[in-house]
């Protein structure tokens, strides 16, 4: 996802950006935030389900033929109804299943997983899978709470920017708006290292506004290197 001239040009942005601020910027990037292992299941169930209606909505169903029962005794027309009614529910049975089998197996290929993941869902998970990266880095632990994650999930096209409650208290969520448009626009145009570039310069001027350096030498609290998850 970056190369080793992404991470350096990334690296050197948030030192640049820390220059002029007690806030401390640090970049995450993810491949996918989740497995979505129960979409597959999802939408084997839905066509488990939906099948067999959907057939009869276009008239396949299983039917008797016009001469069915003549010169059957009433005993023998409710014996072969009944075996009929098995062999019809146990057809649609096993087309469930099938179609279950089938279709979870299919929605499983990674790209056609992605392509049927619901975009609330993935907006979730990547809200979510941020959320544990900013506690297990540690942003929570500077002496001002004054950290901001950026953190991109490469798969689901999604970011989140995460400040701690340091920042959260002075800046208005939507102030870092502007940032993430530049993120995502150098993702999508394939520059992922100018994205981060414009969005961390533009965090660090937000940042430089509400959290000037301190007199003790701005002390650098948290790595400057770029964290890239598979």
């Amino acid at each position: 996802m970056l190369s080793d001239t992404d991470r350096a040009r990334i690296e050197a942005a948030v030192k640049t950006a820390e220059l002029g601020t007690t806030g401390e910027i640090y970049c995450v990037v993810a491949g996918e935030s989740s497995d979505y292992r129960e979409v597959p299941i999802a939408w084997g169930a839905i066509a488990a389900l939906a099948g067999p209606a959907v057939l009869l909505a276009f008239g396949i169903h299983v039917t008797a033929p016009d001469d069915f029962g003549q010169g059957w005794s009433a005993a023998q027309m409710s014996s072969a109804a009944e075996a009929t009614a098995r062999a019809a529910l146990s057809g649609a049975i096993i087309l469930q299943c099938v179609l279950f089998v089938v279709v979870a197996i299919l929605t499983a290929i990674p790209p056609v997983r992605r392509l049927l993941t619901p975009r609330p869902l993935k907006r979730e998970r990547v809200r979510r899978r941020a959320q544990e990266q900013f506690l297990a880095k540690n942003l929570q632990a500077t002496r001002d709470r004054t950290g901001v994650l950026i953190y991109v999930s490469a798969s689901e096209h999604m970011a989140e920017l995460i400040a701690d409650e340091g920042i959260a208290s002075k800046v208005d969520a939507a102030a870092w708006d502007a940032a993430m448009k530049q993120l995502m626009a150098g993702f999508k145009a394939g520059q992922p290292a100018q994205g981060f570039e414009d969005a961390i310069a533009s965090c660090g001027a937000i940042l430089a506004q509400h959290f000037p350096p301190r007199d003790d030498g701005n002390p650098n609290e948290l790595s400057d290197s770029v964290v890239v998850l598979g």
